[in-house]
């Protein structure tokens, strides 16, 4: 299972911004979706939906598979949180909003995972598949791209 980062410090900040978008948008952030929402913020590099039922029952020794399915559903809905489906893990989103897809960096090598803010680059992407005839799928496109500490060890 992934390491926890040092978000502890942001983790407050974050979460009333969060509670906030929910009150406006009337969806109610219950415990065990805060619990899992925040358990996705202390790991950036993304969690399994098992690697997450296994933290939840640190405090939840009940809780089931349906449980964690069902906070990411909500989570994903509600713009907070991404599935990477390269990885099939999960991660939380760092953004505001998301008038466009998500643009995921995925490194081969460590298998960490950046959401990048890049809207010329999504804009261009979606005319240019428009313009093809296509549309895309999914709300997150995924790159593989080595990540600046692999390249610095390389």
């Amino acid at each position: 299972m992934p390491a926890a980062t040092t978000a502890e410090a942001d983790w407050p900040a974050y979460l009333a911004g969060i509670e906030q978008r929910c009150r406006e948008q009337q969806a109610s952030l219950t415990p065990i979706r805060r619990e899992v929402l925040e358990w996705l913020y202390r790991h950036p590099a993304g969690l399994k939906a098992y690697d997450l039922l296994a933290l939840v029952r640190q405090q939840r020794p009940n809780a089931t598979p349906p449980t964690v399915y069902r906070a990411l559903d909500f989570l994903i809905e509600q713009g907070l949180a991404h599935k990477i489906g390269r990885s099939n893990t999960f991660v939380v989103c760092r953004h505001d909003s998301h008038r466009l897809p998500g643009l995921f960096l995925l490194c081969p090598r460590c298998g960490g995972i950046s959401e990048l803010a890049a809207e010329a680059a999504l804009q261009s992407l979606l005319q240019t598949l428009a313009q093809a005839g296509y549309r895309l799928d999914s709300p997150e496109v995924e790159l593989s791209a080595v990540c600046p500490a692999c390249l610095g060890r390389a």
